[in-house]
């Protein structure tokens, strides 16, 4: 089998320039070498490809013949070659993602948009608050909130979230507005319960333009669930803290209003965790870009 394509690229590269020095030189090899590769095909048919002359070298009948097959056969190679190259960089398989709670609602109600963008993947979702092991469970993108501990991983930056007090405009009109976080002592506020059972305090700078602290804020519902707790705002429970992106969906529908906003304070990373051996695959790069425009839209 290996002797069926020995000498045929020297062939027609000598055929088309009709020179074994071009052909030469095209290939990167000596004249010689082309020659003679030319030569063992022309003994394995049986039949001469080229006549030869001291200034040129032209095409027999069967050469003829035999440089149109070559070219069409190349022609297809080449082909299969540029459709294994772009399956290569089409996103396509099965990804499977796992990602914390407080990035699910978010990332599903986009997810319809990427499937679309990619209709040869198939995305298995894994909602989780504890971190995955991405080789034992065979993750091939974990996203994770927060300080980062597993240095094997390649870790990319997504996004970095800014935290955002909101509440409903019937709650607020009801309560009044508070002006600073001092006030929310005076306010009923939703809590996130972390899976500790403990309430997470809310972050604010400690004056505009200052540092971010933590504040305990009194708590009259708590949950656990970062997308219940816009739920409970919207639905006039109370003053919330949470994540921009979280919110911003209610913002700009009018459901939500925002408070405090010069006591704003920048929340934690969102890094994506990926096997360095997978950190080039097209399906993972296309969906770390989804990623970046959902949660920042």
């Amino acid at each position: 089998m290996e002797d069926l394509f020995d000498g045929i690229v020297p062939f027609v590269h000598t055929a088309r320039a009709s020179s074994f020095r071009a052909a030469a030189d095209e290939l990167g090899v000596t004249p010689a070498a082309v020659s003679k590769a030319v030569k063992r095909l022309e003994a394995r048919l049986g039949v001469p490809l080229l006549h030869r002359t001291t200034r040129r070298v032209t095409l027999s009948d069967e050469g003829a013949q035999f440089l149109a097959r070559c070219e069409d056969a190349m022609a297809h190679v080449r082909a299969g070659r540029d459709l294994v190259a772009a399956a290569q960089r089409t996103p396509r398989g099965d990804l499977t993602v796992s990602l914390s709670y407080v990035l699910g609602s978010g990332l599903v109600a986009a997810l319809p948009r990427f499937l679309a963008r990619y209709p040869a993947l198939r995305v298995d979702l894994r909602l989780t608050d504890r971190h995955s092991r991405l080789v034992d469970e065979r993750v091939d993108v974990a996203l994770r909130v927060g300080p980062l501990s597993d240095s094997t991983l390649v870790a990319r930056r997504l996004l970095q979230p800014q935290w955002v007090t909101v509440a409903a405009p019937d709650y607020l009109a009801r309560a009044g507005t508070p002006s600073a976080p001092s006030d929310l002592a005076a306010h009923a506020c939703i809590r996130f319960r972390s899976p500790r059972g403990k309430p997470v305090p809310w972050t604010f700078l400690d004056q505009p333009g200052g540092c971010p602290q933590a504040l305990d804020v009194p708590g009259r519902l708590d949950l656990d669930q970062g997308e219940l707790i816009v739920e409970a705002a919207r639905a006039g429970a109370g003053v919330a803290q949470v994540f921009d992106f979280m919110a911003t969906p209610a913002v700009r529908e009018g459901r939500l209003l925002p408070v405090l906003d010069e006591w704003a304070a920048p929340g934690p990373p969102v890094h994506a965790l990926v096997l360095p051996a997978r950190r080039r695959a097209p399906k993972v790069r296309a969906f770390l870009e989804f990623v970046t425009e959902a949660l920042g839209s």
